[in-house]
């Protein structure tokens, strides 16, 4: 048996009596403390300002408080790891979603960082399906285009020896028909001869070994050898030397090899269409006005071939003046790029290299140029004065200088002009 020990606790100030009404409180529930406190015989509280004196130990409310708070307790323990958990879980998501942006960010920098990027180059790139489009429709197309060419020729052709040649015999004076028949034939055997050799002449290509070359570059699209001058042709698929253009209507690129034939082809046809126009004019005249008639009430009496041979007139005159002014300003371009010793890319490269050192008040000279008319004498290969009839005026097949690998001093270049820079 154990007695009764009266136990005291005396409170130093009179906020220890609010402490200890709180613990109650937070024990029992604020509306069952003074009940708790009034139901057990054992304790006296003998007010907020005197000691309170418990007579012996109530082992039933001990021990339910006791028991109270060790479930309040266990109850905040798992509750405060519940909210350190997800703040953890949280923080470490957002920290994931953060690193995978910032990486995101460097890889995509990465990829799309150029020192010369600038609004070209950014056109250029929103452009890329547009040229990858064009470029697979122009390889699959060139055949197509190349009978087009053939096709219209052709019945240019045709319709001149079936319908104009037989006129012009009756009704031109001896002079102007042997005029006719010498310019229209030699016309046409340069525009046949100067077509055929740029669709079967290949531009040049480089070789694939690195040991045959020195000093070049390598094609990052291909992985090999890329000679001064040289680009890639995204149609071919591969490297053309001093490449020019990739031409549809011959389905072959125009490089070293064949843009003379090409440049060739397209002045004898311009000047082919000229010829035409002028000479058919008075007979365009009249049949476009008998056409005219065609509606008239009564309708006049044209028989078939008459019909024929209006229409075939009209159709010929429109069609050589519609190439006339399309191809004639197609030449006029490439002669002027000749002139200058450039290529229709170089022309857009030496362009920006020109803009580039004037801002740093520097000159820039194209390496490649020996001046005007030694730039026409090394693209036609005219190394003497008798080459001017028998290499320009009369078909030939001759190789240009050099082989697009090197580009050393040309025989026929009189002075040597030293570069100031190189492209």
């Amino acid at each position: 048996m154990h007695s009764a020990v009266p136990a005291t606790v005396a409170p130093q100030s009179p906020g220890a009596w609010a402490q200890l009404r709180g613990l109650c409180i937070l024990v029992q529930g604020e509306g069952q403390a003074p009940a708790v406190l009034r139901g057990c015989q054992q304790h006296v509280v003998e007010g907020q300002q005197g000691p309170l004196t418990l007579s012996s130990p109530c082992r039933c409310g001990t021990a339910g408080m006791r028991s109270r708070q060790r479930v309040f307790a266990a109850a905040m323990r798992l509750l405060l790891r519940c909210l350190r958990l997800g703040r953890r879980r949280r923080c470490t998501l957002v920290r994931q979603a953060e690193q995978l942006w910032r990486y995101g960010h460097l890889c995509l920098r990465s990829l799309l960082y150029n020192s010369f990027t600038n609004g070209d180059v950014v056109l250029d790139s929103l452009f890329e399906p547009v040229y990858w489009l064009v470029d697979h429709v122009t390889r699959w197309f060139g055949v197509v285009f190349v009978a087009l060419v053939i096709g219209l020729t052709s019945s240019v052709v045709a319709i001149v020896y079936i319908c104009l040649l037989p006129l012009i015999l009756q009704t031109y004076t001896p002079a102007w028909i042997c005029w006719h028949l010498a310019y229209g034939h030699w016309n046409l055997i340069m525009i046949v001869f100067h077509y055929y050799m740029a669709i079967t002449t290949s531009p040049g290509h480089p070789p694939q070994a690195k040991d045959d070359l020195t000093g070049v570059s390598i094609c990052r699209k291909c992985i090999a050898p890329k000679p001064a001058r040289t680009h890639h042709c995204s149609i071919c698929n591969r490297c053309v030397l001093k490449m020019d253009h990739h031409c549809p209507w011959l389905n072959n690129c125009v490089g070293h090899y064949n843009h003379r034939y090409f440049f060739s082809f397209c002045l004898f046809m311009t000047m082919g269409c000229i010829y035409c126009s002028i000479s058919g004019w008075e007979m365009f005249r009249d049949a476009y006005a008998a056409i005219e008639t065609y509606y008239q009430t009564p309708p006049p009496t044209f028989s078939f071939r008459q019909r024929a041979f209006h229409k075939s007139v009209v159709y010929v005159w429109v069609l050589c003046s519609s190439v006339a002014l399309a191809l004639g300003a197609l030449t006029l371009w490439h002669a002027a790029l000749i002139t200058r010793g450039e290529t229709s890319i170089e022309r857009h490269i030496n362009k920006k290299e020109r803009q580039r050192l004037q801002k740093k008040g520097k000159l820039f000279r194209n390496p490649y140029s020996y001046g005007s008319w030694d730039n026409w004498k090394v693209f036609l290969g005219v190394d003497m004065p008798r080459h001017w009839l028998t290499r320009v005026l009369l078909p030939s097949p001759h190789l240009p200088h050099g082989t697009g690998l090197s580009w050393d001093l040309p025989p026929c270049v009189a002075e040597q002009h030293a570069p100031l820079l190189s492209i």
